[in-house]
């Protein structure tokens, strides 16, 4: 008596036993594989890379903003910052690495990176710093004189100048 077997669509014919435990990755990533092979056959292989956004944070004091973007293994002369106004870009790329043998799984970010932000208040483009320490790239965007708040004193108004009757 023979064992009965599944058989797949789209790809090569594969003959498992019934039952036989299946790998919910590896099924995952025929899945993700069949699709990109569907998407490049009918875009093009020619179709440009879609910009992915790197973590960040994002704080704000008295005087300033402060973003902190994850980007381990990026070299500072790969990455470009613009301020326009309210807008902050940060843009650069992750090149994939040469190695020798064959690759089985990359769960790396890879290609062109860009962040945008749009801050809440009036800043001084003029005066942003920028630094990059241990794969953190820190910028520090002042803000304007006119946008920071200002402690307005209360006078007292003295009863002596006030008409006489």
């Amino acid at each position: 008596m023979t064992t009965p077997v599944r058989h797949q669509r789209g790809a090569a014919m594969q003959a498992r036993p019934v039952g036989w435990a299946r790998n919910p990755l590896t099924e995952f990533d025929q899945l993700l594989s069949e699709m990109s092979g569907l998407i490049e056959s009918t875009v093009g292989a020619a179709a440009p890379a879609v910009a992915w956004t790197p973590l960040a944070d994002v704080t704000e004091s008295d005087d300033s903003f402060r973003i902190e973007i994850e980007l381990p293994g990026v070299k500072s002369k790969d990455i470009d910052i613009e301020a326009n106004g309210q807008e902050l870009v940060v843009t650069g790329e992750i090149k994939e690495k040469e190695r020798k043998g064959v690759l089985r799984r990359s769960t790396r970010r890879t290609g062109s990176f860009e962040y945008r932000l749009r801050l809440p208040g009036e800043v001084d483009t003029d005066k942003i710093n920028a630094r990059m320490s241990d794969g953190v790239l820190s910028i520090t965007v002042p803000k304007a004189d006119v946008a920071k708040p200002r402690h307005v004193e209360i006078r007292e108004a003295s009863e002596s100048t006030g008409s006489d009757g």
